[in-house]
């Protein structure tokens, strides 16, 4: 038995038994059937922009001794099983023991290709199912949580450049996020980012102030130049929005 990629039948608007909305009787199943070491993204937020395909690796292991088919680790809200709409790759099973198999899956995740809306982004249950051949199957509720983000971005500039020492030295920027509905970045304002310094010959950054970007995600600030060295901005981002950091500018100090 191959893989099966599910994609196709996302794509071909099919009913699949792991996509769409549809009710998940959390625990409420047929019985018969133990999911265990279920992991997703290895217990990372799954962070999404507006065109590129990302993919969240995940695993888990199946007991039962039913006759059995589409076992899938899925995502779902709410007690009405609202589920994200993605596609699934399941390997074949590798085989523990008589009716013991490991699975690894990726889930797919590609705004350019399906509808997002921006709602999605933040908390999402964690359950898996399998459904028996001849009919019939088991869903069970894993007590997981799993964070989707809308991905962020920041940009930067350092002025003047050069500086004279002990001038000022200001430093703006912008703050972004995936509009996934929109399918482009948009301003995220009113966030909290970091300024961040590192001289000449140093290996890491230090955080020099915290500055709020205004309502339309523009950063500016001051400061007074001291030594060369790169200046960028770090967001640590949030429930339904992951961190970014700018590229780094930097500026010769004489």
């Amino acid at each position: 038995m191959g893989k099966k990629v599910w994609r196709a039948v996302i794509a071909g608007g099919a009913a699949a038994v792991f996509t769409g909305v549809a009710a998940v009787p959390a625990g409420a199943a047929e019985g018969g059937v133990s999911f265990t070491r279920v992991k997703v993204n290895s217990g990372k937020p799954i962070v999404i922009g507006v065109s590129k395909e990302v993919a969240a690796p995940t695993s888990f292991r199946m007991t039962t001794t039913h006759k059995w088919k589409w076992p899938a680790v899925f995502l779902y809200r709410g007690n009405t099983g609202e589920r994200l709409w993605h596609a699934i790759e399941t390997s074949d099973c590798h085989e523990v023991s008589p009716g013991v198999c490991d699975f690894n899956e990726t889930m797919y995740f590609d705004p350019s290709v399906w509808d997002m809306r921006n709602s999605e982004a933040g908390a999402w249950k964690v359950a898996a199912e399998v459904s028996f051949k001849g009919g019939g199957g088991d869903t069970d509720d894993k007590g997981l949580t799993v964070y989707v983000k809308r991905n962020s971005r920041l940009s930067v500039n350092a002025a003047p450049e050069p500086v004279a020492k002990g001038k000022t030295l200001t430093v703006t920027g912008k703050v972004t996020r995936a509009n996934w509905e929109r399918k482009k970045y948009a301003s995220y304002g009113n966030r909290l980012v970091n300024l961040q310094f590192k001289p000449s010959g140093a290996t890491s950054y230090t955080t020099v102030k915290k500055v709020h970007a205004n309502g339309s995600g523009d950063l500016k600030t001051t400061v007074k130049a001291s030594k060369t060295g790169s200046w960028r901005w770090t967001y640590y981002g949030n429930t339904t929005t992951g961190p970014s950091t700018s590229a780094a500018d930097n500026v010769v100090v004489r």
